[in-house]
Parts: C-alpha cells; sequence; structure tokens
C-alpha cells in the first residue's frame, strides 16, 4: 500500500491511510507499506487517480480509503468484518461525512503550519503553495487563533465525546471502521504536529488509547515528527 510520508520516511501521518492501515489490521492482513510524497504522482499513475492510498493486491488496485474498507469486507469475508451489518456502513458513512466536513476541517487550523515543517523542499513548497492559494493566506496565519481554533474543534468533538463515554467504541463494545475513519484523524496530529490535542481523563483520550494499543500498538508505535 503506498502511505503518505514526511521527509522522515518512517513518519506517516495520511488520516485516509490510517483509515485503511487499521482496516487490514482488523482483517488480520499483513501489509507492506511504501512511503510516498505529495510530489510523487507519477509514482501512483497506473491507479489512474493521484491521491493515497493505493493498495494493491495481487492483480487489484483499490483506491480511496472508503473503498478499501468494502473491497475488504466483500473479499475478505471470511476474516473480522468492519461492517457487521448494512446498517453499520450507513451508520459508518455518515462518520466518515462528519469527519471530513466538519473534524478534519477542526483539525486543519491547529495543526496545518507543523505539518509543512515535517516534509522535504519539494513536498513542502507544493504543500505551501496548494493548502495557502485554497486558505487566501499564509499557513501561519491560518492557524494563528489557536484558542479559537481549539473551542470551535472541542464543540465539534461534543457528540462524539459523549457517544464513546456511553458505547466505549462507536461500533459498540468492540471498534468497526467508524472508529478507525476518526482514529485516522487524530492520528494524523498526532504524527504530524507539535503537542497534545486531547487531555487526560477526556473519555476521547481513553478511546485513543484502546485504539492505538490495538494490533499489538500499531498506532502507539508509530514514530512522531515532534516529540
Amino acid at each position: 500500500m503506498y502511505d503518505l510520508a514526511g521527509a522522515d520516511p518512517s513518519v506517516r501521518f495520511s488520516p485516509y491511510c490510517w483509515r485503511s492501515k487499521m482496516a487490514l489490521a482488523h482483517k488480520g492482513l499483513a501489509v507492506e507499506t511504501i512511503p510516498w510524497r505529495f510530489t510523487e504522482k507519477d509514482s501512483i499513475a497506473f491507479s489512474g487517480q493521484e491521491r493515497v492510498p493505493v493498495l494493491l493486491d495481487g492483480e487489484e488496485v483499490v483506491t480511496d480509503s472508503w473503498n478499501i474498507a468494502l473491497y475488504l469486507d466483500r473479499t475478505y469475508g471470511d476474516r473480522p468484518a468492519l461492517f457487521a451489518s448494512d446498517e453499520a456502513r450507513a451508520a459508518g458513512f455518515f462518520i466518515k461525512r462528519w469527519a471530513e466536513l466538519q473534524l478534519h476541517p477542526a483539525l486543519v487550523r491547529l495543526i496545518v503550519a507543523d505539518i509543512v515543517q515535517i516534509l522535504d523542499a519539494e513536498d513542502g513548497a507544493y504543500f505551501r503553495q496548494t493548502r495557502e492559494a485554497a486558505f487566501g493566506m499564509s499557513l501561519e496565519d491560518y492557524c494563528r487563533s489557536r484558542e479559537e481554533s481549539a473551542a470551535a474543534l472541542d464543540s465539534c468533538l461534543a457528540p462524539l465525546r459523549s457517544s464513546v463515554k456511553v458505547t466505549g467504541f462507536l461500533g459498540g463494545e468492540t471498534p468497526n471502521y467508524a472508529d478507525y475513519i476518526v482514529f485516522g484523524a487524530f492520528q494524523w496530529a498526532r504524527c504530524s504536529a507539535r503537542g497534545a490535542l486531547l487531555q487526560p481523563g477526556d473519555p476521547l483520550a481513553l478511546w485513543f488509547e484502546k485504539l492505538s494499543a490495538l494490533f499489538d500498538g500499531l498506532g502507539a508505535k508509530a514514530p512522531r515528527a515532534f516529540a
């Protein structure tokens, strides 16, 4: 699987790639990850698009983290399900939309100025140019109102926090792909940005720690760009 990396190839920080790595581990499937960077689009041109993750499974080429999850359940139905039912899949799709439309933008306000610092020169220039064109300002200015952005993130997380406090996981007693979607977002911040976004005692911090410890500590052992 092609997996987004920083200048240090051991730092893997894409929220979408983390979803897929957790999904593969959930299925008990070993995977070789290939470090990939924003400016290496030619290396995945065979996939017909320009983003990771790209999963190669024999002759199959699967792109997009959601499609990868569906593919894994369809192809490896004899292994633990990412979605136990059609209803769970529909609920997971809602979580996907919420994460991408609400949670990710709230996190970007806090971490994007750090991300550019973990990239090599070519990737950093590309990342800065494309993101600043989208934001209409420098990355540093975009992240300047940290206290306000932290409050906005906390408000965004309120329904998630109250849910996992009662159910333990979005999947119920055990995690499913909906948990991995949200885990990917927090692992993105953990691996690529300074500081901690979740405070000790927060039900979400406990939830994240439990997920990080799964699969022989797959998430917990992942290198961070900043100590």
